[in-house]
Order: C-alpha cells, then sequence, then structure tokens
C-alpha cells in the first residue's frame, strides 16, 4: 500500500471516528438537557445520516467481506432505514435513540481499528474491543431498527411513501418494508457469526503480533 493510500486511508477513518463521537456527545448532551431519550434524532440525526452511506465505500470489512450476501444486506439495510430520515412519527421513537448511540459507539471503535490497521500500528487492546464489542452493540442495533421499521409501516402505507421512485416496480416502498423485515435478520445472523469466526482469527493474529513486539 502506498504512503498516499495509508494516508487518506488514515485521514478518512479518524474524520469518521470523530464524526461519530461529536454525534455521541451531542445526543448525550441532549439527552441530559432535555431530561429524555427521544430527542436523539432532533440532536444528531443530520450528522448522523450523512456519515451512514460512507462506511460501504471505503472501510477494510467491505473488502474483506465482498461477497454478493454482504452486499445484499447492505443494500436491504439502507433501504430499510429509509423510514428514519423520512417519517417524522418515527423519529421520536426511544428505540431510535438507543439505536443511534449503539450506531455510534460501534462506529468509534470500527474507525479507530480501521485507521491504526492502515498504518500496521493497531494496539491490542483496541483490536480486542473492535472484535469483542459487537457481540452486545450489533444486536442492540438491530432490534432498534426492526422495531422502528415495523412501528413505521402504518405511516409508510398511509403516505404511499417514495411512490415515484417504486413506480417502476411490481410493489410498493411499504411491499418492500416488509420484505426487509422478514429478510434482514437472516442476513444480519449470517454475518454476524461471521464475525466471531474473523473475531478468533484476528485477535489470535493481534495477540501472536503484539507478543513478538514485546520480545523485540
Amino acid at each position: 500500500m502506498s504512503p498516499f493510500v495509508k494516508f487518506y486511508l488514515f485521514s478518512y477513518n479518524f474524520l469518521q471516528a470523530s464524526a461519530w463521537a461529536i454525534s455521541l456527545l451531542i445526543i448525550l448532551n441532549s439527552f441530559l438537557s432535555n431530561k429524555t431519550i427521544i430527542s436523539a434524532y432532533a440532536s444528531a440525526g443530520f450528522l448522523i445520516s450523512e456519515n451512514c452511506p460512507e462506511w460501504i465505500l471505503v472501510s477494510t470489512d467491505a473488502m474483506e467481506w465482498k461477497n454478493s450476501l454482504h452486499i445484499g444486506y447492505c443494500w436491504t439495510d439502507q433501504g430499510g432505514l429509509c423510514v428514519f430520515y423520512s417519517l417524522e412519527r418515527v423519529q421520536d421513537s426511544p428505540w431510535l435513540s438507543i439505536t443511534l448511540v449503539a450506531w455510534c459507539i460501534g462506529e468509534m471503535i470500527r474507525y479507530p481499528h480501521y485507521a491504526f490497521t492502515c498504518l500496521g500500528r493497531c494496539p491490542y487492546w483496541l483490536t480486542y474491543l473492535r472484535y469483542t464489542g459487537f457481540i452486545v452493540i450489533y444486536p442492540t442495533g438491530l432490534v432498534g431498527e426492526l422495531l422502528i421499521m415495523y412501528k413505521a409501516l402504518p405511516y409508510v402505507k398511509e403516505r404511499n411513501l417514495y411512490a415515484n421512485f417504486f413506480s417502476v416496480f411490481p410493489f410498493s416502498y411499504y411491499d418492500f418494508l416488509w420484505a426487509v423485515l422478514l429478510v434482514y435478520p437472516f442476513l444480519w445472523l449470517k454475518l454476524y457469526l461471521q464475525l466471531f469466526k474473523q473475531r478468533k482469527s484476528k485477535l489470535g493474529k493481534s495477540k501472536k503480533l503484539h507478543g513478538k513486539r514485546k520480545r523485540m
């Protein structure tokens, strides 16, 4: 990997980590100021929505998991989550706040791990956190996403959301959202289990590498 590419990837991942950290601070400040957990999207939703679509483009996981299952999962995920940005009626859901906090924490771990891995200087504790934190963070996010999509169904049908876009298809966004609710958990589970396989491999390699460095 050329020095320029390393610099680009490190800078990109550092900026992403910073953006997610700022988002979390804004959300936590909102919780403390408003004495409620339903204000997360109103406080940091714009910044988070700007961050979300980017990760598939340059993250190292996207390169590691470059297969049809992963691409299908990503598009299903993004297609279903459009309701977050389009329906104000779900933006005050406590589950959306919990989901956004889970996203922020997960990305605050993931992007620094990418950044330091690009430099070949990732500390073991960060690798451990990357491949251990997901065990709790990812299911929390999944449950929140599914509950919000389910809550959005009546409003999607009532407003015929994205009717123009889906006019070229034999189904509506409402039908698509139902399909996402049925398929998404199975795609997610497959990738979640793959992360456990990666965890065993990555932690073992990282531990050996850091052990060698200590002996040098």
